[in-house]
């Protein structure tokens, strides 16, 4: 029981991690379209997609909020070791050649969880952003064909 209440508490923490990466994202994105630096030009919206890239930090950042508390369980000597395992458990790749003590394996299903919620909520931003830059450009090439005629 304490695994999954341990678990529960970092799954909670972890989300608001991604979050809190997904509101810089797209207030950065918000922000370039503001100032009419994308949104009418196939390049510069493509450069602010990549812009997103900052989802990737969220999500290192929540394997080494995992790994800090493999870590704290005493299950790993080296942080190394402790996020490929975390690593390893986030992405679902599920190598098991590492497996934690049976006191704490629970830890691992409830990061794959939480890892498949957190990329789920990162495609989602990036598929939103895209559809919303595309969305800018197709109305700046209207107006811009009104204009014309």
């Amino acid at each position: 029981m304490l695994a999954l209440g341990v678990g529960i508490g970092l799954t909670l923490c972890a989300l608001v991690v991604q979050g809190t990466a997904a509101v810089l994202g797209v207030q950065a994105v918000g922000a370039l379209l503001a100032r009419r630096a994308v949104g009418t030009d196939v390049w510069h919206n493509g450069l602010a997609t990549l812009m997103l890239i900052i989802l990737l930090t969220g999500h290192w950042a929540q394997m080494s909020l995992w790994a800090a508390a493999f870590m704290g369980a005493g299950e790993f000597e080296t942080f190394g070791l402790a996020f490929y395992h975390s690593a390893v458990n986030y992405t679902t790749l599920g190598y098991g050649d590492i497996v934690m003590s049976a006191r704490w394996r629970l830890l691992g299903p409830q990061e794959a969880v939480t890892g498949m919620l957190a990329f789920g909520w990162s495609t989602a931003v990036i598929v939103a952003v895209v559809l919303r830059l595309g969305q800018y450009r197709r109305r700046a090439r209207a107006r811009e064909n009104r204009g014309r005629s």
